[in-house]
């Protein structure tokens, strides 16, 4: 058989099924006289006549009866290779690339990844932790959660979190030999314990109070490419600290750890995932933004 007979041999079936040239012709959206034609042209091929015709019925002849017997089970097979592939299409499945600096990943990825992984246990989630600026497309993530002032404008972007907030911490005994800064400008006058990205730049220390923005402009003491490891080090007594309060809430909490310039210290828009409007949108994308905003939201 050549294989571009298969159409012809499928056309054929719908017509020994219907037992009608008008039926099967609406069945497979074509003109009854398409379907006519397509069955005389496979008898012609082949040499033999399948259908007897009159002018109220369609019937099958002895070679007909064996051909429909022969494809038919073949045809329902490819049925439902085709369905069962376009099932795949719709149904949340694969590895789904995620990329999120280490903040993200304590406060909106963990906190949510045993129950993302029971609701859709075919979607594999590959989070890449990093500080970096990424290239969606370039580098073939799906998607990546960041500061809403880390969004790209061409991106889309749905927020997962509340308000966060920067706080400059250090312990009690470091600020009782040290004193208290009452301003940004007398961090000059501290040991300052810094985060530097991967590509080398500083994380620059940003107040605002009144309507007045102010970035203090810093020799490190100390600088970490870590946000952890910078806490650890205030913890220890080693300086100023400028991290999430996220990160040290239960160390403020318990008095280990004391904030200054609070009042130069706003909230500011939280976490957004992220993704390119421009890509076709995968299931396991889509479900993985919705499953994240009800459990962020709530």
């Amino acid at each position: 058989m050549n294989r571009t007979d298969l159409p012809a041999l499928a056309l054929f079936a719908e017509v020994a099924r219907t037992r009608s040239f008008r039926l099967a012709a609406r069945n497979v959206r074509l003109s009854p006289s398409a379907v006519s034609h397509g069955i005389a042209a496979l008898e012609e091929r082949i040499g033999v006549r399948l259908l007897t015709r009159t002018t109220r019925s369609v019937g099958l002849t002895e070679a007909g009866e064996r051909l429909l017997h022969s494809i038919d089970p073949a045809l329902t097979r490819i049925d439902e290779a085709v369905n069962s592939l376009a099932e795949d299409r719709e149904r949340p499945a694969g590895r789904l690339r995620i990329t999120a600096p280490r903040m993200a990943g304590i406060k909106v990825i963990v906190p949510h990844a045993a129950a993302f992984a029971e609701r859709y246990p075919e979607v594999m989630l590959d989070v890449d932790v990093s500080d970096r600026f990424v290239d969606l497309a370039g580098e073939e993530f799906d998607a990546g959660i960041r500061l809403e002032e880390r969004v790209g404008l061409d991106m889309v972007a749905v927020r997962l979190s509340g308000p966060m907030r920067q706080r400059v911490v250090a312990t009690p005994d470091y600020l009782d030999r040290m004193g208290r800064p009452e301003t940004p400008q007398d961090l000059a006058r501290h040991r300052c314990v810094m985060r530097r990205f991967s590509g080398g730049t500083l994380y620059d220390w940003e107040f605002e109070k009144d309507g007045r923005a102010h970035v203090a402009h810093l020799e490190p003491a100390m600088a970490l490419t870590e946000t952890g490891l910078v806490a650890d080090v205030a913890r220890l007594g080693g300086g100023l600290a400028y991290v999430f309060e996220d990160l040290v809430r239960d160390d403020l909490a318990s008095g280990r750890l004391e904030s200054v310039l609070d009042d130069w210290s706003p909230s500011f828009p939280g976490f957004f995932l992220y993704y390119s409007g421009r890509r076709l949108m995968r299931p396991a994308l889509r479900a993985y933004i919705d499953f994240m905003v009800e459990r962020c939201r709530h």
